[in-house]
């Protein structure tokens, strides 16, 4: 383990009491959890009210694969909520490949609940870090929530957290020192992902760093390993792409079943 890796695996994020969320959202829980619970009662409703046999078997098929489909997504939840699991793993191993000196301003593209961006600050302690982010209402994410953890976490003086969209960030070409996303550029619905990309890389400087984590799905990211090159071609430097659902999540398996099977780390520099 090298000294930045050590560094990564001996900060404790979320000691305070402090409120980073999970990936898996509550309205997405709550949702399908609501449906399972109308299915069940649909089922019973069959059989003891309406007494129509096959609307009973039916519902209780439905209630079944939506409990298993519960089931699951439970187990996702548990996995991907804060506090030692492999939301920490995947900020660890994002930072770990960022091979940036400590020196100026760190962007994140989709700070989420701030704890990439937090977790930056504190492994460089002499970085200025600014979080930007959609919060959609999928996500009981939000400018307040993110500058509440920096102040906990004692990075508030470091840490600014403003409104943005990936499609146009609201930055002058070659503001930032080093990039970093995670997870964020999939949810932007219709966009094309290397346009994403390069919007993420305008804002870098010359010589500036990045490192870009999603879950490539060829159907949606198309020819990475081409779009690498193509960096390559414009100048870019050491560009690689790292399988972050090997190194993160420890197999491909266990990120598919956790809905990341394709992850991916884009990094490099300008």
């Amino acid at each position: 383990m090298n000294k930045k890796e050590l560094k990564q695996e001996n900060i404790r994020l979320g000691t305070h009491g402090e409120d980073y969320g999970s990936w898996m959202s509550n309205p997405v829980f709550y949702i399908i959890g609501g449906i399972t619970a109308l299915a069940v009662v649909l089922a019973v409703l069959s059989f003891s009210v309406f007494h129509i046999t096959v609307l009973g078997v039916l519902f209780s098929v439905v209630a079944a694969a939506l409990v298993a489909l519960l089931v699951w997504i439970t187990w996702i939840r548990c996995q991907y909520a804060f506090g030692g699991g492999i939301m920490e793993q995947v900020h660890r191993v994002v930072l770990s490949h960022l091979d940036y000196d400590g020196d100026g301003k760190i962007l994140e593209v989709g700070c989420g609940s701030g704890a990439l961006a937090i977790r930056a600050a504190l492994t460089w302690p002499k970085a200025k870090v600014i979080g930007v982010d959609y919060w959609g209402a999928v996500y009981n994410y939000s400018k307040v929530l993110c500058e509440k953890n920096a102040a906990s976490e004692g990075v508030a003086s470091r840490c600014v957290f403003q409104h943005g969209d990936a499609n146009h960030l609201d930055f002058p070409d070659e503001s930032f020192d080093a990039v970093i996303s995670n997870y964020v550029y999939h949810n932007v619905m219709g966009a094309d992902m290397h346009k994403l990309l390069l919007e993420s890389l305008r804002v870098l400087k010359k010589g500036g760093v990045f490192a870009l984590n999603d879950d490539m799905k060829p159907k949606m990211y198309g020819d990475m390993e081409g779009f690498a090159q193509k960096l390559r071609d414009m100048g870019y430097q050491d560009v690689r792409l790292i399988d972050t659902a090997q190194e993160a999540f420890g197999s491909h398996r266990r990120a598919a079943m956790m809905m990341l099977g394709s992850s991916r780390l884009l990094v490099g520099r300008k």
